[in-house]
C-alpha cells in the first residue's frame, strides 16, 4: 500500500521533483559544493495582495516587533571596516545558502556543470562582485534550515542568504541586512485534502515544518494560544524545509507549513500539491551576518539598493519566480527599507 501511494504522489513530478527526493533525503549537514561552482582561488504569495511597493522594516530586540526596523544605512561605495577587510584578505566570500529549494538555491538537473542556480544563488554572486569585484570568488556551502545562525555564529560562513526571515528572536543572535524579499506563511497540501488553509480544517491533522523555522514558531504558538485547533498534531519538524514535502508525499503528514514563496516552488514540482488559503503572516527575507559585522552590514546594504535600482533584482525574479509567483503578487516588487 505504501508504495502504491508513493507513486501515486510522485506520478507526474519530474525531473526536478525526483531530483529534490534525493537532495531532501541527502543529509547535507555542512556540505562544501564541489568545484563545479563557483569556488575560492586556490582552494504574492497569495494572500500578500498585488504588486504595490511594500515599505520593509526589522527592528532591534527590546523595541522589537516584525514588521518594524531599525536598518542600518547603506555605506558610501568603496567603505571598509574589519569584516569587509577579513574577506578581501582571504579573496573570496563564504556563504551559507540552500540547495534543493526549487528557483531559489537548488541544483537544476538540466545544468551540466551542477553549479546552483536560483533567485538567491543570484543575490550571492551580486554580493562577491560587489566586494570582490569578480562575482565567482565565492565559496558556497550548503546548509540546513536549522543551522543557518549556528554557522554565522561560529565563523564558518561569513554570511547566509537562504530564505531567511527577520525576526525579533533571530536579531539577538544574528544581524541582518535591510529587507530584500516579501513574503508570508501559508498551507500546502495535496489537492484532494479536506485542509482549506490555516484554520479549523486543521484539527486532528498532521502538520510538518522545518525545526528552527517562522513556520514552526507560529505553529508552536498558536496551539498554545488557541489559534490552532487543539488536536493538530505539530510534533513533525525536519532539519530542511523540503523534507516536509517528501513526508508529505510518502503519506506521513497532511499538510506543510512553509513560506509562500517556498511553497508556490514546491507546487510547482508537484502538481498533486496546492496552496491552500492565504498567506497569514506577513514576512520578509533578510541577509544574515554576524553581530558587530556593522561594515559588512552596511555594504550589503547599498549593494541591495543598487540592486533594486539598476533591475537586477527584478530581472532575478523574472527569471525564477515569476513563473511560480507571477506579476501581480506584492512579492514582485522588491521591499523599501527605512533606515535609521
Amino acid at each position: 500500500m505504501r508504495v502504491a501511494r508513493l507513486r501515486a504522489r510522485l506520478r507526474g513530478w519530474g525531473g526536478v521533483g525526483a531530483m529534490a527526493v534525493v537532495c531532501a533525503l541527502a543529509l547535507a549537514f555542512v556540505l562544501l559544493l564541489p568545484g563545479t561552482q563557483a569556488r575560492a582561488p586556490g582552494g504574492p504569495a497569495p494572500g500578500l495582495g498585488h504588486g504595490h511597493t511594500t515599505e520593509a522594516t526589522q527592528a532591534r530586540a527590546g523595541t522589537c516587533t516584525d514588521a518594524t526596523a531599525q536598518n542600518l544605512s547603506p555605506s558610501p561605495a568603496n567603505a571598509t571596516g574589519p569584516a569587509i577587510q577579513a574577506i578581501k584578505a582571504r579573496g573570496y566570500l563564504s556563504v551559507g545558502v540552500d540547495q534543493n529549494s526549487y528557483r531559489w538555491g537548488y541544483r537544476n538537473p538540466n545544468n551540466a556543470s551542477g553549479a546552483l542556480e536560483g533567485f538567491d544563488i543570484d543575490l550571492v554572486h551580486r554580493i562577491a562582485k560587489d566586494i570582490l569585484g569578480d562575482a565567482d570568488k565565492v565559496q558556497l556551502r550548503a546548509i540546513p534550515t536549522n543551522e543557518r545562525i549556528p554557522a554565522i555564529r561560529s565563523g564558518r560562513v561569513d554570511m547566509v542568504v537562504r530564505t531567511m526571515t527577520i525576526t525579533c528572536d533571530r536579531l539577538e543572535q544574528v544581524a541582518f541586512s535591510a529587507p530584500y524579499f516579501l513574503t508570508g506563511q501559508q498551507v500546502l497540501a495535496p489537492r484532494t485534502s479536506s485542509v482549506t488553509g490555516y484554520d479549523a480544517s486543521l484539527a486532528g491533522k498532521k502538520v510538518c515544518s522545518a525545526t528552527g523555522s517562522t513556520a514552526y514558531d507560529h505553529l508552536s504558538a498558536d496551539k498554545k494560544d488557541g489559534r490552532l485547533p487543539a488536536s493538530t498534531d505539530i510534533s513533525t519538524t525536519v532539519p530542511n524545509q523540503l523534507d516536509c514535502l517528501v513526508r508529505l508525499q510518502l503519506g506521513e503528514v497532511d499538510a506543510v507549513v512553509t513560506d509562500g514563496a517556498l511553497a508556490a516552488s514546491q507546487a510547482a514540482q508537484d502538481p498533486t500539491v496546492e496552496l491552500k488559503g492565504p498567506a497569514f503572516t506577513k514576512e520578509y527575507y533578510g541577509v544574515a551576518m554576524k553581530l558587530g559585522a556593522d561594515d559588512l552590514v552596511r555594504q550589503v546594504n547599498r549593494i541591495l539598493e543598487d540592486y533594486r535600482k539598476d533591475g537586477g533584482w527584478k530581472a532575478s525574479y523574472d527569471k525564477w519566480l515569476l513563473p511560480t509567483l507571477g506579476k501581480e503578487s506584492a512579492s514582485a516588487t522588491p521591499p523599501t527599507p527605512v533606515y535609521r
